[in-house]
């Protein structure tokens, strides 16, 4: 694999100070060849003033230009932020955008509250474009039943019978002083997104020890079947765990937990291609920080170190309050919000290229970037 071209999506250094943190990066290849990014955007990671901002190319990935939309923020009359803003094609020409909207009624409260272990209330939204993402319908809250302090975690999985699965995932809710089990699940339409089936539990650990944050999924040639990656954080060790791998199907329950990988690092997101390689575009935040793609040729078993390509190498400047071990849970959040760079996307352009998307920045302005990687 190597890099054969590089750029910006969104350049924070052109931004004013309201939109100056851009990350939680997204890519939707349309059918017409037309591939739109989805991002956060703020003054500040998480703000109460945080919403989404789309972009467009239509040359590959050379060029980028920022839509108009601009989306609602306000639910039911309570002002609110945005998080997120993964699409997907879900019918030809007919796009599908996911956000979660958290409560910020009271805006001196932040995402999490490290007292209780919660986070703001939230919604799962969706809206509907039939003109490649320059205008949107209203919001439409998807309910996510019994389950309560739910993000999106990740992009839209899309199968080409029509279903799709939204990837998110619950804990509790901000003032719930009661103990949170954290899961990743799956909201599924079978219908291109006008219905969706009650909330399909994808992983949970039984002795709440171990969570599994932010998976990332990519379909496979077989119907309903996917390939997931997590970051998995033991809490009991209080140390990230290398990234999990999970291979399973949305037509039938799962009975197995991620296994680990060799891949050390947190938030990864994979590509499964038609020859079976998988690919996993990974953020490992050791020191250097480092974005690499990695690749398997049986089926995840294994990630060879010396076929994997780094993509971005990146000195953390903002001051962290916890390294790599003895991490306090409650304190990692903070760390968390303080993260500048991350948030990987992968998504295939031909059979020979992928298009990676990323962010990266300094703690005071942090930019959607742009790779294009050949595949021999």
């Amino acid at each position: 694999m190597q890099i054969d071209a590089r750029g910006l999506i969104y350049d924070a250094n052109q931004k004013p100070d309201g939109e100056k943190i851009a990350f939680f990066t997204g890519l939707c290849p349309l059918r017409s060849g037309t591939i739109l990014s989805g991002f956060q955007v703020g003054p500040s990671k998480h703000g109460p003033t945080a919403t989404i901002r789309l972009c467009r190319t239509r040359d590959r990935g050379a060029t980028w230009t920022e839509l108009p939309f601009r989306p609602e923020t306000v639910i039911d009359g309570v002002p609110g932020s945005l998080a997120a803003g993964e699409m997907v094609e879900a019918e030809t020409g007919r796009l599908l955008l996911f956000a979660t909207w958290f409560d910020r009624s009271d805006p001196t409260r932040p995402l999490f509250d490290p007292v209780t272990e919660g986070i703001l209330r939230s919604k799962q939204l969706l809206a509907v474009s039939s003109d490649e993402g320059d205008t949107w319908s209203r919001w439409q809250i998807v309910p996510t039943p019994g389950l309560t302090g739910c993000a999106t975690t990740g992009p839209v999985t899309a199968w080409p019978d029509g279903t799709i699965a939204h990837a998110f995932e619950s804990f509790k809710e901000y003032d719930d002083p009661r103990p949170g089990p954290h899961a990743a699940w799956l909201l599924i339409s079978r219908d291109s997104g006008r219905t969706f089936e009650k909330p399909f539990l994808l992983a949970q650990d039984p002795s709440h020890r171990v969570y599994y944050w932010d998976q990332r999924l990519c379909p496979t040639a077989t119907p309903g079947e996917f390939v997931s990656l997590f970051w998995a954080h033991d809490l009991d060790a209080k140390r990230d765990l290398a990234v999990h791998f999970l291979r399973a199907s949305i037509n039938r329950s799962i009975t197995e937990l991620p296994r680990p990988t060799n891949i050390p690092g947190q938030i990864a997101a994979p590509l499964h291609l038609k020859d079976g390689l998988l690919l996993a575009f990974v953020v490992d935040r050791s020191r250097p920080g480092t974005l690499k793609l990695w690749q398997s040729r049986d089926s995840g078993i294994t990630w060879p170190v010396d076929h994997c390509l780094t993509v971005h190498t990146h000195e953390e400047l903002a001051k962290l309050s916890q390294g790599q071990e003895n991490i306090d849970f409650k304190k990692y959040w903070d760390d968390m919000g303080k993260w500048s760079f991350g948030h990987p996307a992968i998504r295939l352009l031909d059979d020979n290229h992928a298009l990676l998307a990323y962010y990266a920045g300094t703690p005071e302005r942090m930019s959607i970037h742009w790779a294009r990687v050949r595949i021999e």
